[in-house]
């Protein structure tokens, strides 16, 4: 299978594309073959070596796929070969196959197209727990958005309006 690699810290020019051994599911694994992966800030930063996690190279960066089940591992019962799921593997989703631990994927929605689920999780719960649980916002409240036009931001103006809250969202350039 193809796989997206950095074998030498840097930019995004420094990843090559190459063949890999298709993973196989140990036990409470499943195989996904990946539809789409959610590219974020940390996969920048996990490429550069400037993030808290440094993978041994080659790795394959991607922190969230979205796929489909294509094996299952022995003792598995909470997704079938089949089903539509989310996962967050932090890295290694730069790949056409990727293997995971069961307890960590997630059913996603018929009507949830593979880009959308694979943009949700990082994004959308970033947000989620710092208005959630952090700020602990309330319907009525007002809620300050900085940076509101990256994929955090845009998710927070979202998820404070269906909180209730009243938002100003901003955003800006160097200029």
């Amino acid at each position: 299978m193809r796989a997206v690699l950095s074998k030498a810290p840097g930019g995004p020019e420094t990843l090559v594309v190459e063949e890999v051994l298709d993973p196989r599911p140990m036990k409470g694994e499943v195989v996904i073959e990946v539809k789409a992966v959610g590219v974020n800030f940390p996969d920048t930063l996990i490429i550069e070596d400037r993030y808290q996690f440094k993978p041994t190279r080659p790795f394959s960066p991607g922190g969230e796929v979205a796929g489909v089940v294509e094996a299952i591992g022995e003792g598995v019962t909470t997704v079938r070969k089949g089903d539509r799921v989310i996962a967050v593997p932090g890295w290694g989703g730069m790949v056409e196959r990727l293997a995971v631990p069961a307890a960590s994927v997630m059913k996603i929605p018929d009507a949830m197209d593979f880009n959308t689920a694979a943009a949700l999780v990082m994004t959308y719960g970033t947000s989620y727990y710092a208005l959630k649980d952090r700020a602990q916002l309330k319907a009525g409240e007002s809620l300050l958005v900085l940076g509101a036009a990256g994929g955090v931001g845009v998710a927070a103006v979202e998820l404070g309006k269906a909180m209730g809250a009243h938002v100003i969202a901003a955003a800006s350039t160097n200029d």
